[in-house]
């Protein structure tokens, strides 16, 4: 039996990197005898998440264009001829039958180098609107396994297959798991529960609104688990009481998903599709910070299907409150908002996307 090699490349988020270790756990899964390489970007969370998860990972000294001029955009060039190098050497060295990249920094040039050495490559792409590094490596990927349709734009439509975006398995079956999800959070199981993600980062709107909001939920008898992200938990961590869990970053996400009875989340590619599995009533406040808005593209998909409420971050101040309320009140509306999200999950995503690979062993 062949020895297959796999790189995997994807990182700066957790929406990069997650999806990259589904895809690898499920090869594992068909090719126990596999090697497996991940190529992230130095200084970035991959560099801790993917040898958490079992996986060898090397970095390359790469960052993304900054919307404005400074000194790290002047030493862009010298990055990207370092990285385009040091990928090169990595891909001879290693010799991978299939190089996957699922977006980040350090995809591009990686993938860029092992198209030239003629060594097919797989894309996977969460967004509804794809960034300016897949596009570009579109035109040389064999396959680009997408989670929104029409994106014949962006991509050569021979190549596009429909995937979905891959999610952590241990979500499936999150119904079973409340009483110990509520027991592990030290939460009520009489109260409903407000689940607030802003992404494994943060986002520093959502914190402003939950601080100012915190009163009104607990007014309504409402407990949360708020994710405030690494870079403000010593800004926030002084909210924690027995109702208000504060938190920086989630490593069970099948148990904040298992208590949660409201979301209110950002609209990254993968808490969407992740969202779409979970089934539960969300409020979507897409960060505006992002390349061509797309987490409102991301957010609107769900929304035109009726499965989730949008707010923009400029609405919060005058509709969030009247829009929280009414919800919580109308079981009605939770069910129905819960009912029509579901029905857009692809939990087979990730098995869809090996078969696409093992196409092209």
């Amino acid at each position: 039996m062949t020895k297959y090699k796999f790189i995997l490349s994807g990182g700066g988020t957790g929406g990069h990197i997650y999806p990259a270790i589904a895809i690898a756990n499920e090869l594992k899964l068909q090719f126990p005898d596999a090697e497996f390489l991940f190529v992230g970007a130095k200084d970035k969370m991959e560099m801790q998440k993917v040898p958490q998860a079992g996986y060898e990972i090397k970095g390359l000294w790469i960052a993304g264009l900054q919307r404005k001029l400074t000194l790290q955009n002047m030493m862009f060039p010298l990055k990207l001829a370092s990285s385009l190098l040091e990928s090169k050497r990595i891909i001879k060295k290693f010799k991978p039958n299939v190089v996957i990249g699922t977006g980040g920094f350090a995809s591009g040039p990686l993938l860029q180098a092992a198209g030239s050495a003629g060594i097919p490559t797989v894309i996977q792409e969460q967004n509804s609107f794809p960034g300016i590094t897949n596009k570009l490596l579109s035109k040389k990927a064999n396959a680009i396994c997408v989670a929104y349709e029409n994106l014949e734009r962006f991509f050569p439509k021979e190549k596009i297959v429909l995937t979905g975006n891959p999610v952590r398995q241990d979500l499936i079956d999150i119904e079973s798991k409340r009483d110990e999800a509520i027991a592990f959070y030290g939460l009520d199981p009489n109260k409903k529960t407000l689940l607030v993600l802003g992404g494994s980062l943060g986002a520093r709107r959502i914190n402003q609104l939950i601080e100012k909001e915190l009163p009104n939920f607990l007014s309504q008898d409402v407990q949360i688990i708020w994710q405030c992200g690494k870079l403000y938990f010593e800004d926030y961590k002084k909210h924690n009481q027995p109702n208000v869990k504060v938190v920086d970053f989630i490593e069970r996400m099948d148990f904040v998903y298992a208590a949660a009875d409201v979301i209110i989340s950002r609209a990254g590619a993968s808490s969407v599709s992740e969202l779409c599995i979970v089934g539960k009533p969300v409020i979507f406040i897409p960060s505006p910070n992002v390349a061509e808005d797309h987490q409102t593209k991301n957010a609107q998909a769900i929304v035109e299907a009726k499965g989730a409420i949008l707010l923009k971050e400029t609405e919060l101040d005058n509709e969030f409150s009247i829009v929280f309320e009414a919800l919580l009140k109308d079981d009605g509306k939770q069910k129905q908002l819960s009912a029509n999200i579901k029905k857009l999950a692809k939990p087979n995503a990730t098995q869809v996307i090996v078969e696409e690979i093992k196409k092209l062993l």
